[in-house]
C-alpha cells in the first residue's frame, strides 16, 4: 500500500503528536474485531447445547454471554470511532494551520500564477479527502484486516477444507483491487482539478457581481457555470460508475463463496462431519468475512482519493518562497528621520513561466532618496511606478542590481523588520470584512498607540465621511470594503498605513480615486505627517508631487528626468508636458461641469 500511495507517506509526521491516540484507537479496532468474532462461536455452543439437551440454566448462561459480548463489542466500536475520528480531526486541524501559515509565507509571484479558486478548493475539498484517509480509512482498513483474520481463524477451526473452498472465488480480489485503485486515483484527480475551475469561476463571479450585472452578462455567466458544472458531473459520474463496480463485484465474489459453503457445508453437516451449530457459525463467519471484502473497495477508494488530494496539497507545501533573507543583519539602527533608500543599477521584470521572453519593467534604475525626504515618481501607465514601489516593500526582488535601506542591501534585512518599517498603500485598495476601526488599526503592534488610527483618519480626510455612517467607525464593511466608495477606500488604506507611524511611507497612486480638492486637503495634511519620515509617492497626477524634494520621471522603465518641481518645469521636458496636459484636462472638466 505505501508504494501505491506515495503522497500519503508525507502525512506520517502529522500523526507523531498523536501516537498515543493512534495506538489506543487501533487497539480498540482490533479488540472490537476480536470480540465480535467470538459471537458466532458462542452461538455455535448454544445451538449444539440445545440439540444435546443440556440444562436450561446452561442455555441461559450462553445467552447472557452472547448479550454481554455484543455490549462489549458495541462499546469498543464506539471507542474506536471516537479515538480514530477524533484523531483525523486533529490531523486536519494541524494540516490546515500549516497550509495557511505556508501560504502566508509565499511571495506575490505564487499568487499571480495560481487561481484563488484553486487554492480554496484544495483547502476545503482536498483537505476533507485527506482527513477521511487519516482516520476512517485507517480504522476500516485495520478492521477489515483483523476482522478477516479472526473470521478465517475460527472458520479454519471448524473445517480447513471448507474454508479453502469458500476462499477460492476471492483469489482474484488483489488483482482487481490494484487495477481499480489506479483508475480511481486518476479519475478522482481529474474531478478535483475540475472542481478548482468550478470554484474559481464561482469566486470570480461573486467578487465581480457588480461588473457582471453592469454588462448584463448574467445569462452568459450562468450558462458558462452550467457547462462547468455539467463537466464536473460527467467526471464525477465516471468516478461513481467505477466505484459502483467495486461493491457488486466484491459482493458477487463473496456470494459465490456463500453458495459453496451452503452446498459443501450442508453436506458435511448432514454427514455429521461438522455439527449444525458449527455450520451456522461458519455461515456467520463467512458473512463477517464478506463485509470486510465489500468494505475493502470503499477503503481503497478512500486511500486513493486521499493520495490524490494529498498530492494537490503538497503542490502548495512544496512551493518555496522566493523572497528570503540572505546573511541577515541583526537589526537596523534606530530611525529618527526616516531611512535612506538607494537603487543601484536595478533592473526588474515580473516572474515568467520560463518560456516567455521577459519584459523589463525597470531598466538600470539608480537614485538615492535621503533620510526624511519625500520623493515623487511620475510617468505614464506601464512606465514602472508600481514596480519600483513593490521593490522597496520587497514584494518582488530585482533580477539585477541592488536596493538598499540605510546602506544595507534589502535582502539582508529580515522581512518582519523591513515591513515593520514600511507603511504601504498599494494601487488596489483592500479592506477586510470587519469594522472600519479594526481595518484602520490593522497594522498596529503591541507597543503602538491603539488610538493612533484616529489621527491618521483625520489626516486622510476620512473622519467626516465616516461620521455620516449610522455606526461610525464601528460600521462593519462588506467584502473588500464594498460599502465604501473608491475614494473612501483609498483614504482608509492611507490612514491604515499612517497609523503605524512607519519610517518609510510608500504611496502607489494612493489618491487616484479622490477629487482634486480632497487630494489637495490630504496632501496638506500629509506634509506634517511625513515630516521626519522618508516617503515615496507614485502618482499619475504630476500635481500631487509639487512639494516632493525630488521627482523621478519614468518612461518605459528608465528614469528620463529627475529634479524638483521647479527644475523640471524650467526644463520643459516630459514632466512639463505631462503637467500641462493634466491642467488642460482639468480646465475642460471644470468648464463642462
Amino acid at each position: 500500500m505505501p508504494n501505491l500511495l506515495p503522497n500519503l507517506r508525507r502525512l506520517t509526521p502529522y500523526f507523531r503528536p498523536y501516537r498515543t491516540q493512534l495506538v489506543t484507537g487501533l487497539a480498540f479496532v482490533v479488540l472490537a474485531a476480536g470480540i465480535t468474532s467470538v459471537i458466532p462461536w458462542i452461538l455455535q455452543r448454544a445451538i449444539d447445547a440445545i440439540r444435546a439437551g443440556v440444562a436450561v440454566s446452561s442455555v441461559w448462561a450462553l445467552a447472557g454471554a452472547l448479550v454481554g459480548t455484543a455490549l462489549v463489542g458495541g462499546a469498543l466500536r464506539y471507542g474506536m470511532r471516537e479515538w480514530m475520528n477524533g484523531l483525523s480531526r486533529w490531523v486536519e486541524y494541524d494540516l490546515r494551520n500549516q497550509l495557511f501559515e505556508h501560504l502566508e509565507a509565499l511571495d506575490a509571484s505564487y499568487f499571480t500564477r495560481t487561481r484563488t479558486g484553486d487554492i480554496m478548493a484544495r483547502l476545503t475539498n482536498d483537505l476533507g479527502a485527506v482527513r477521511m484517509t487519516a482516520g476512517p480509512a485507517i480504522m476500516y482498513l485495520t478492521n477489515t484486516i483483523f476482522g478477516g483474520i479472526f473470521a478465517l481463524y475460527f472458520m479454519s477451526r471448524i473445517d480447513g477444507r471448507l474454508t479453502l473452498l469458500a476462499l477460492c472465488p476471492m483469489i482474484v480480489l488483489p488483482i482487481i483491487s490494484v487495477r481499480l485503485a489506479k483508475l480511481i486515483h486518476t479519475r478522482f484527480e481529474s474531478v478535483q482539478e475540475h472542481f478548482s475551475s468550478l470554484t474559481t469561476h464561482a469566486q470570480e463571479n461573486l467578487t465581480g457581481v457588480r461588473i457582471v450585472r453592469a454588462y448584463r452578462q448574467e445569462d452568459s455567466e450562468i450558462a458558462h457555470f452550467g457547462e462547468l458544472n455539467e463537466e464536473y458531473l460527467t467526471r464525477n459520474m465516471a468516478l461513481v460508475r467505477l466505484w459502483g463496480v467495486m461493491h457488486p463485484l466484491f459482493a458477487m465474489l463473496a456470494g459465490v463463496g456463500a453458495v459453496i459453503v451452503l452446498g459443501a457445508g450442508g453436506v458435511l453437516a448432514l454427514r455429521g462431519v461438522i455439527s449444525i451449530g458449527a455450520f451456522v457459525a461458519f455461515g456467520m463467519y463467512l458473512t463477517m468475512l464478506t463485509w470486510p471484502l465489500i468494505a475493502l473497495g470503499w477503503v481503497i477508494n478512500l486511500f486513493q482519493r486521499g493520495d490524490a488530494s494529498m498530492g494537490r496539497l503538497l503542490h502548495i507545501m512544496d512551493e518555496q518562497p522566493r523572497i528570503v533573507t540572505h546573511d541577515p543583519v541583526l537589526h537596523l539602527p534606530p530611525a529618527s528621520d526616516g531611512r535612506s533608500i538607494e537603487f543601484r543599477n536595478v533592473s526588474f521584470h515580473f516572474p515568467t513561466t520560463g518560456t516567455d521572453e521577459p519584459r523589463w519593467v525597470l531598466d538600470d534604475v539608480s537614485f538615492v532618496i535621503p533620510s526624511g525626504a519625500t520623493a515623487g515618481i511620475v510617468g505614464a501607465t506601464g512606465s514602472g511606478k508600481s514596480a519600483l514601489i513593490d521593490l522597496i516593500a520587497r514584494v518582488y526582488d530585482p533580477q539585477r542590481g541592488q536596493v538598499l535601506i540605510d546602506g544595507v542591501p534589502i535582502d539582508r534585512i529580515p522581512l518582519d523588520e523591513l515591513r515593520r518599517e514600511i507603511g504601504y498603500v498599494p494601487q488596489e485598495s483592500l479592506l477586510f470584512s470587519d469594522t472600519i476601526a479594526a481595518n484602520l488599526a490593522y497594522g498596529l503592534g503591541p507597543g503602538d498607540n491603539p488610538e493612533a488610527w484616529r489621527d491618521a483618519a483625520k489626516i486622510a480626510q476620512l473622519d467626516e465621511a465616516i461620521a455620516a455612517f449610522p455606526d461610525g467607525y464601528e460600521t462593519v464593511l462588506g467584502e473588500r470594503g464594498i460599502n465604501l466608495s473608491g475614494g473612501q477606500k483609498q483614504r482608509a488604506t492611507l490612514a491604515r498605513a499612517l497609523a503605524r507611524r512607519p519610517a518609510i511611507v510608500l504611496l502607489d497612486d494612493a489618491l487616484s480615486a479622490v477629487d482634486t480638492h480632497t487630494e489637495a486637503q490630504i496632501l496638506a495634511g500629509l506634509r506634517s505627517a511625513l515630516s521626519r519620515r522618508t516617503a515615496v509617492i507614485a502618482s499619475h497626477r504630476a500635481s500631487a508631487l509639487r512639494d516632493a524634494a525630488m521627482i523621478l520621471v519614468l518612461d518605459n522603465g528608465r528614469i528620463v528626468e529627475r529634479g524638483t518641481h521647479a527644475d523640471l518645469l524650467a526644463a520643459e521636458g516630459r514632466y512639463w508636458a505631462l503637467l500641462r496636459r493634466q491642467q488642460l484636462v482639468e480646465e475642460v472638466e471644470t468648464a463642462v461641469g
